[in-house]
């Protein structure tokens, strides 16, 4: 049975190296990886900004490409699984079609490191991986329970990782947040940093780009020398 990678905008955009090490995953765990290339947004920004029409037209997009697929759907993304196994249903529960299909395509969906965990890949150990630490993201934890995953997979693999205060705390993202309110989103970043900084790691790896683009970006700002990587990256074997 083969294995849908639905990518997300980020990845694609700005983080392909991203895609690349959950392809080399799932193919080191002994999965066929396609790609539907129809794919396109999840609809998530518009269904958090409060835009329903145009999300709605996102999420069927979305459900027309992957249901038309077999096998697992696995997303590298925490919010963006959340979006699809959570919220599609939710918003479109007065379409009978594609609540039906927002249904078949949610139970066949799951966030990259719950799907590696279940899969018993205990992954490659890294060779002189950095000091690490793990960043909790917010939908990752609170909508679809990732915490241990991520953390076991790294420590499976050999990484030298260190728990990090506060873990779960917002880094102050929450996509269109950090935009709204960007004075509040600046302090929670700044609150995360420091706990990063106090941590000792060398590397911060998180399940979400958003949450890492928005860290990187404040530990450039500093000056930091800390890097920022995808748990994905580190368990394909990046550890620079």
């Amino acid at each position: 049975m083969p294995v849908q990678l639905f990518v997300t905008c980020l990845v694609n955009s700005l983080y392909p190296d991203v895609g690349k090490a959950t392809v080399a995953l799932l193919e080191r765990a002994g999965h066929e990886v396609e790609f539907p290339v129809d794919q396109t947004c999840c609809g998530q920004p518009s269904f958090n900004g409060g835009f329903a029409a145009e999300a709605k037209q996102q999420a069927r997009q979305t459900l027309d490409v992957l249901d038309a697929t077999e096998g697992p759907i696995v997303v590298p993304s925490g919010s963006c699984a959340a979006m699809i196994i959570h919220h599609n249903p939710e918003l479109l529960h007065d379409d009978p079609d594609y609540l039906a299909k927002a249904e078949r395509v949610a139970a066949r969906t799951h966030e990259l490191t719950q799907f590696l965990a279940a899969d018993g890949d205990p992954g490659t150990p890294v060779a002189g991986a950095a000091t690490t630490t793990y960043h909790a993201s917010c939908h990752a934890l609170r909508w679809l329970g990732v915490l241990e995953e991520p953390k076991r997979l790294l420590d499976d693999a050999g990484v030298d990782r260190i728990e990090l205060a506060g873990e779960d705390e917002c880094c102050g993202f929450g996509g269109l947040f950090s935009i709204k309110a960007p004075e509040v989103s600046g302090a929670m970043m700044n609150t995360k940093i420091d706990q990063i900084e106090a941590s000792g790691a060398e590397v911060v790896v998180g399940v979400d780009v958003s949450c890492l683009l928005h860290i990187a970006g404040g530990l450039r700002r500093r000056g930091s020398t800390i890097r920022v990587r995808h748990v994905a990256e580190m368990l394909a074997g990046d550890a620079e």
